[in-house]
């Protein structure tokens, strides 16, 4: 497993570094630790700017290592020059995951992304992990968002063949959008009479839709039966992605898993709306996978 961990030496990349540590499988660890330096500014002097940005790097890197040492991972420090956010990106796709504090340096509240986390979410294509302080001290709560789709499925696959998942109780989350929502009905459809309901074109695409959630959380389980984690399921209606925050925060969740869809070619990328406000809003770590090519 190879595993590209960016650090800048702040408090987000540290807690984002710890958090991949604690979830990761154990198994063949590969870490390249990434330290970005500004690129040269004229008016200074430039031999010296070199020496002194080499020296900070190779600083903020080896104190990384040094929280590593004994975890019996292969480290190894890589140093670039530029864009912190370009040079993560054009680096990701050779890696099976991508760790990323969400905030960076001076950053003040829990939740969002800095500039260069939420360009490395928006464009980089492989499995990437934004890393969020862990809630549990022992264990780890997971909460995994599955849709049906390919990515929803990619993104169930990622997470049991790269994170350690013995000691995780796992729910399986599906969350239908409410049919009021889908057959342009009033949104006052849920106060209805449930033998108008069940009469109703709503009534059974409520319940198809309820039988489909099923389907996709089976799907997502058979995935996971290897793994040897609990597994509890929960299918709901609403807004996917208020209710998977709103579950996130009430269980106290360590992490989301999520898929991402979205429109990609070779100029653009863009996370699907759920993704997105997951990856920004989310109390816990976010681990993104994007729908293969």
């Amino acid at each position: 497993m190879k595993v590209l961990i960016p650090t800048d030496g702040s408090a987000d990349a540290q807690a984002a570094m710890q958090t991949a540590l604690r979830l990761l499988s154990p198994a063949d660890r590969h870490l390249d630790l990434l330290c970005v330096a500004p690129s040269y500014q004229k008016g200074a002097a430039r031999k010296t700017y070199e020496q002194r940005i080499l020296s900070e790097t190779t600083e903020i890197l080896e104190r990384a290592r040094a929280q590593i040492t004994g975890n019996g991972a292969a480290v190894h420090l890589v140093t670039a020059v530029g864009s912190a956010a370009a040079a993560i990106v054009s680096r990701a796709p050779d890696y099976d995951l991508t760790v990323i504090g969400a905030k960076g340096r001076g950053a003040g509240a829990n939740v969002g992304l800095g500039p260069v986390a939420s360009r490395v979410v928006e464009h980089v294509a492989a499995p990437v992990l934004i890393g969020r302080e862990l809630r549990s001290e022992t264990g780890s709560r997971v909460l995994i968002a599955v849709d049906g789709s390919t990515a929803s499925l990619s993104a169930v696959e990622t997470l049991a063949s790269l994170f350690d998942l013995r000691n995780c109780s796992v729910t399986l989350m599906h969350v239908a959008e409410t049919p009021w929502i889908h057959l342009g009905l009033d949104e006052n459809w849920e106060t209805f009479d449930e033998e108008d309901k069940e009469r109703s074109e709503a009534g059974a695409f409520e319940k198809q839709m309820t039988r489909d959630g099923e389907l996709i959380i089976e799907r997502a389980r058979d995935v996971l039966r290897a793994s040897g984690c609990a597994v509890e399921t929960s299918v709901n209606e609403g807004n996917p992605s208020d209710e998977i925050l709103s579950e996130a925060d009430r269980g106290q969740y360590d992490l989301i898993v999520v898929g991402a869809s979205g429109t990609r070619d070779l100029k653009h990328s863009m996370l699907g709306s759920v993704s997105a406000k997951i990856a920004w809003n989310a109390p816990c770590s976010v681990l993104i996978v994007r729908e293969p090519l």
